[in-house]
């Protein structure tokens, strides 16, 4: 592997450094935290040290300098990252997908992105809500992306748009990489959690978008990728692990990590108020309740390590999973999800009412649980739905995710 900025090799670092590396700067985000909830973006320094540490390159083809790491890697990372600040783990997840996304592109686009500097941020949405026309060597796209994480910082997007052929009928779904230099972002997320992630509205206005910076999305659903390089295997498995949003649940893992921890620690000193407890550790209702809290953070480390075992299996193997092994994997994400807020639910209620308080991380990991486990990619009784319907053999398609 060489840095394309030094022409100098540079050997991709083990899992556990990244885990090590990722743990050094928790204490860090943690610190910065409020700060990035105040100004509703990740502050500067937290910006800066994520770089630095090459959170930004996790995904990103080995080739350009990057780490390419598995998805299994991806996850722990995130989540250790969570650990100090949710919406910083989440910018780092959101853009680690969409720069393993960027790895389906063909060569020219890649080299774009990445070629220059490998920390380049990606953000983006799918969503195909904007209209283009087709134009000489590509297209002409107007649009506005709503929800497109770490847009303050981003130096590229990803987006959906329908695609028409030279009679304006729409053909097929597309998504396109655009420069930052092609859209302006709009300060539209005030939210009650996550606020620090930035996830506001990209919006572009009759912009070109050669052929090269296209690729579509039902071909890449199939694993049909107009690759023209063919790099290391864990990009086979880029489209999958996206629409599964493990990154995405990885947040939450963390998030679920650190309410347990810091509920552990504040038992050595709270007492249980109406009772003779002077410490809520002796009480044995709330020992259950910490047992409980942590079987369900367990579980869910379960299911999210199953669905990246399978999904970095298929990668190995060089094959797509077929279309139960994906319904499964995102079932796996959507329930982790649901244990992860059950778990918080019964970590703050035998806390008791401090957690709330302004004071207390608690309330804002609470928060951020709360509004990022509502992804729309998370859904859990549509995914339940579509599991069920693909144990029975009911072919009754409800989603194009699949």
């Amino acid at each position: 592997m060489t840095d394309p900025r030094t022409g100098t090799a540079r050997p991709s670092p083990e899992p556990s450094e990244l885990l090590r590396t990722a743990r050094e700067l928790v204490p860090h985000l943690a610190r910065n935290a409020e700060q990035g909830e105040r100004d509703r973006r990740l502050t500067d320094e937290t910006v800066k040290l994520l770089t630095d540490a090459g959170m930004f390159r996790l995904a990103v083809p080995q080739r350009y300098g990057g780490h390419e790491v598995s998805l299994r890697t991806l996850v722990d990372v995130s989540a250790v990252l969570a650990e100090g600040d949710g919406s910083s783990a989440w910018v780092v997840a959101v853009g680690s997908s969409l720069a393993w996304a960027v790895s389906l592109f063909p060569e020219q686009a890649q080299d774009e992105v990445f070629g220059a500097d490998p920390d380049t941020r990606v953000s983006g949405v799918l969503t195909p809500s904007a209209t283009a026309r087709r134009t000489e060597g590509g297209y002409r796209v107007s649009g506005r992306w709503h929800y497109a994480s770490g847009s303050w910082h981003a130096d590229w997007s990803v987006i959906g748009f329908p695609v028409p052929d030279a009679t304006g009928r729409i053909v097929d779904q597309g998504m396109a990489l655009i420069p930052a230099a092609d859209y302006t972002v709009e300060d539209t997320w005030f939210v009650a959690g996550m606020r620090a992630t930035g996830s506001n509205a990209l919006v572009a206005e009759d912009i070109f978008v050669p052929d090269h910076r296209v690729v579509s999305v039902p071909k890449a659903m199939a694993g049909d990728y107009p690759v023209q390089r063919s790099g290391g295997r864990q990009p086979r498995s880029a489209f999958e692990q996206f629409l599964t949003a493990a990154p995405l649940v990885a947040t939450q893992l963390g998030l679920g990590r650190a309410a347990l921890e810091l509920i552990k620690e504040k038992s050595a000193e709270k007492a249980i108020t109406f009772t003779f407890f002077e410490k809520q550790r002796d009480s044995t209702a709330f020992q259950l309740r910490i047992a409980e809290a942590a079987q369900k953070i367990d579980t869910a480390h379960l299911h999210v390590h199953r669905a990246a075992a399978d999904i970095d299996g298929a990668a190995e193997r060089g094959e797509p999973l077929d279309a139960l092994g994906r319904i499964q994997a995102r079932a796996d994400l959507s329930g982790a999800v649901g244990h992860i807020t059950e778990a918080i639910d019964i970590l703050l209620t035998a806390h008791g009412a401090a957690s709330f308080a302004d004071s207390n991380p608690l309330q804002r990991i609470w928060r951020d649980s709360a509004v990022s486990a509502r992804h729309a990619i998370l859904q859990p009784a549509m995914i339940k739905e579509m599991y069920g319907k693909t144990l029975l053999g009911i072919d009754e398609p409800i989603s194009p995710l699949v």
